[in-house]
This record gives C-alpha cells, structure tokens and sequence, in this order.
C-alpha cells in the first residue's frame, strides 16, 4: 500500500504542471475528452507502480520511495517556476555549474516548496510501518503485480492509441514534464556518458600549418575571442531592438554585426564544448567530444599561444590544454568587482600586458559572466542599471515580467561597453606594441524571458523557442589585420544577414588567420570567400 501511495503521490501533484500541458495538448478539458485524460492518469499511475514494485524490499524501499519524492519535488519547481524542461543537457548543467552560480536560485520559497511537497511526504514514508513478503512467495507476488500493472497499461494504451499516440507524438514535449522519469533518464544519460570507459584523447589538426598569407610577416597577431553568455541577439539594438542597448558598439566603424546566428546548444555545457569542437550540432556528441582536440589544440598545433581567462563556471574542458586564468574570484582579482562578483570588464585587467609581454602570436579566450540568471541585477554595476524598474531578485515570481526584461537589457548594455572597451583596448595595442588584432564575438546560447512562459534556458534543442538559440555573432579587425590576411570587409557585410551557426565558428578562426589543416571544412569558413590576393 505504500508504494502505491508513492505512485499516486507522484501521478498527480508532482505532475499538476505535466496534466496541465497534456490538457492542453489534447484540446482543452470536456465531457468528451474525460475518458481519454482518465485513461491517460490510470496509464502513468499503473507505470509508476510498476516501476516501484521491484524496490519493494526491506531496507531498499523507503531510501528509493524517498530519493524520487525528493527529486520530484525539485523538478517540480523548477518546471513551474521558471518552464524549464528536464533533459540531459539540464542535468549535465547542474553537475557542471559552480557554487556560485547555483546558490542564485535558492531561495526561501524553493526551500518551502520541497520542504512541503518533499519533505512531508518523505517524513510520512519514513515513519510508516510497513512489511515487505520475503522468499520465493513474495518475489512470485511482486512478479504479479508488476505483469498486472503492466498489464493494464497496456490495455489502456491499445484502447486510447487512436487518440492518445497523436497527441505523445505531435507533443514531444511532454515527455520531458513526467516527473521523475525525465529526471531519472536524464540523469542515466549523464552518468553514462560519464561512466564509459577510459577512452584515449584524440588528436585533431597536428597537420595544421601556416598558410602563404603569413610569408614575410613581423609583426604579431593578437587574435581575440569573446565568448558571451546567455546573450539573446534578440535584445541587441544592432538587431533592431526598440532599446539602446548598444551605444557604444552601434559607433564602431568596421564593426561586422551578424544577424542570423544559431547556437549549438540552449546550456553552457553543451554549447561551449560544442562550438569549440569541428563536430557540428549535427554530429555532436559531448562524450567524444570530452576526448578529442578542439579549436585551441589546432591553434596551438598551428604556433600559437592560446591563453583563456575565465570570469564563468570554467571552461567545461575547452581548455584542458592551454593557459587558464580565473578571474572570478574577487579575492585574487581588482578593479572590477563587487562582493563576491567580478563583472566582466575584470576580464581585460592586466591584458596589455599579457600582450606586450608575449613573444608568439596570440589568441585568447575571454568567457563572459555576461547575462546568466536568475539574478541578471548582480551582472553589472550600479551605474549601468539604465533601464527600469529591474527585478533584483532571483525569484521571478515576485518580480513583473518588464522587470525582469529590464534587468537582463542591462546586462546586454554592460556588454555593450565591455565589447567596445575590447575593442579600444585592441586598436590601442596595435599602435602601442605594433601588432595586428581582432576580435569575434559570440553568444554561448540564448535566453527565454517570459515567452510561452518560459524562463532561462536550457531547453532540449528540438523544442527550444527562438529566444535561447537565436545568438549575436561580432567581428572587428584592426586595418592592419585584414590588409595583412587580405580580408575583404565589404565581402564579409554583404553576408551579414546570411543564416549561420555556431558550427561556423570553428571553420571561421581557422580561416581567418590562414592556418591550413584537413580538419578545415572551406564551406563553413566565412572568410573563404572575401579573402583577396
């Protein structure tokens, strides 16, 4: 009786946001519907306790009833709170994320909410008296129940499919609001990618060289690649947004503003690794990927000396094999920081003279803090909370929807200036250390604001609205830069508003800085058409 309690339980009230969409799905709530969405409830309750019978064992049953009851209540609020999806990619994230970043969405509610709807429940199967048969006896009646249950699942499913397989089918989304099971094979996902086998880094690109535009060259390159963080190329003025957030970059002569750019993923923990990697959105997979080269091997196959500096969560492996400096950290850092947040523009302390001082030609990586939530307020300083009234809190539910729009345009206003300051920083060093720069920058995933009611990001990419994959792309190059690798500016505006990808960006560095290897894909490289002899 406890475990289908446990099932009931979990069929209706960590799944209120599931039956709602189902609802939904299949048309509204009528007379004629009910037997389909009784039918429906009966099917998942019959699963569930069927899937709880097998853990029906002294010792076994109440640490297993109480882990998913928890697990359902946090996925739970997160469903309803912010429209998030569970998926692989949510649970890589989570693993992934650092303490910092996860303590923005813990709040006094959160805890209420689990404490409620997890911890009671969890408190009642704990203190409940229960006797589980043992023997062959009781292994025959487990068998039973589980082949019963199964049973009449899938009567209910054969008698419903008419109905019922449209409406799974053309609402794929569904299956990814069941809770627990989204959580539970999400994170059989994860864990199997990380369990497999110790596999052999692969090497990519050791045959990459120099191409004939080097010949004759002195002076050094400086090459700088900016990469954002939840920006949306939505709420760039540049692209047509009613707010400025863009004064400083909309006056930048020689600015190349690309338009129509698709991310890899919809989280950091896949797109990173994914833009860095020659596989593709396609083709990528992130457990080859976490044991083969990427962009700044080849890079560094190639001569240079590629350097990171991370203001996020880290790299998520990126750059396992080059040079890595954290600035997050307010205590080791200066100048641009708050409390235990480090703004972006931390980021360029000490840069010129990482330049300066370097005898090879550079490349490096700046990783933004940039827009990520919940708690877009604490993103910038004070003197850049231009638009208003702003949420200043991580609980959206207490804060109105143009408030929280308003938070997270400053954020893409606080890029705005880090962006420019890049750029000066770059036409400076040029003169100053006689060495040729430039800079692209790029958004890791995109971010939902209230839209459909979803907030955040991290959606599975089939489903993910146009707000978290549609991302800004920038270049700019010093007058030296592109005469020097004989780029064509008006070649590369006039492919402004050309559908790219993230899978560009990889081909596109390549390109851009003539380094010829096998693993270079000319149709992907933006450059291979507006380079001049």
């Amino acid at each position: 009786m406890l475990v289908f309690s446990v099932a009931l339980l979990l069929t209706i009230f960590a799944n209120l946001n599931f039956w709602s969409d189902f609802i939904r799905a299949i048309g509204g709530l009528s007379l004629t519907r009910v037997p389909l969405l009784a039918g429906s409830f009966a099917i998942v309750l019959l699963l569930f306790y069927a899937s709880l019978i097998p853990f029906s064992f002294r010792f076994v049953a109440k640490p297993v009833l109480i882990a998913l009851i928890l697990t359902a209540s946090a996925s739970a609020w997160f469903i309803n709170e912010y429209g998030v999806v569970i998926d692989k990619a949510i649970i890589q994230s989570i693993f992934e994320t650092d303490l910092h970043e996860a303590t923005e969405l813990l709040n006094w509610r959160l805890v209420a909410f689990i404490a409620l709807t997890g911890g009671l429940p969890s408190l009642y199967v704990a203190r409940a008296a229960v006797s589980f048969p043992a023997g062959a006896r009781g292994m025959l009646q487990r068998a039973g129940i589980v082949a019963a249950a199964l049973a009449g699942a899938t009567l209910l499913t054969v008698l419903l499919f008419k109905t019922l397989a449209p409406t799974v089918r053309e609402h794929r989304e569904l299956r990814y609001l069941l809770t627990p099971t989204n959580a539970v094979q999400a994170l059989n996902g994860y864990l199997r990618n990380r369990w497999r086998t110790s596999i052999p880094l692969q090497p990519i690109g050791y045959d990459a060289v120099r191409g004939n535009r080097w010949a004759g060259q002195e002076r050094r390159t400086v090459t700088v690649i900016v990469v954002g963080e939840t920006a949306r190329a939505a709420n760039f003025s540049l692209n047509g947004y009613a707010r400025d957030t863009n004064p400083r970059l909309v006056r930048e002569d020689g600015l190349i503003n690309f338009t129509q750019v698709r991310s890899c993923g919809t989280a950091t923990a896949v797109s990173v690794p994914c833009v860095f990697s020659a596989m593709g959105r396609e083709q990528y997979d992130d457990s080859v990927a976490a044991h083969q080269e990427g962009l700044l091997d080849v890079l560094k196959h190639a001569g240079f000396r590629v350097h990171w500096r991370d203001n996020n969560s880290g790299c998520k492996g990126v750059c396992d094999r080059v040079e890595f400096d954290d600035v997050s950290n307010s205590s080791a850092s200066k100048g641009h920081c708050s409390g235990d947040e480090c703004y972006d523009l931390e980021l360029l302390d000490g840069l010129p003279e990482l330049i300066r001082a370097s005898t090879k030609d550079l490349v490096i990586v700046l990783h933004q803090k940039g827009s990520h939530g919940p708690a877009y307020s604490r993103r910038y300083p004070a003197g850049f909370g231009q638009f208003g009234p702003v949420c200043e809190s991580s609980e959206f539910e207490s804060c109105s929807r143009g408030s929280i729009t308003a938070a997270y345009d400053n954020t893409i206003l606080y890029t705005d200036t880090f962006l420019a300051e890049t750029i000066d920083l770059l036409r400076k060093t040029a003169l100053e250390a006689n060495v040729d720069t430039s800079m692209l920058y790029f958004s890791d995933h995109g971010e939902s604001l209230g839209e459909r009611n979803m907030y955040l990001h991290g959606a599975p990419y089939m489903l993910a609205p146009e707000e978290q994959s549609h991302v800004p792309m920038m270049l700019w190059m010093s007058e030296g830069f592109s005469q020097r690798f004989h780029i064509d500016r008006t070649c590369l505006q006039a492919r402004r508003d050309q559908a790219l990808s993230h899978d560009n960006v990889f081909h596109s560095v390549l390109g851009m800085l003539n380094v010829e290897t096998a693993v270079l894909n000319p149709k992907l490289d933006l450059f291979n058409a507006c380079v001049r002899s």
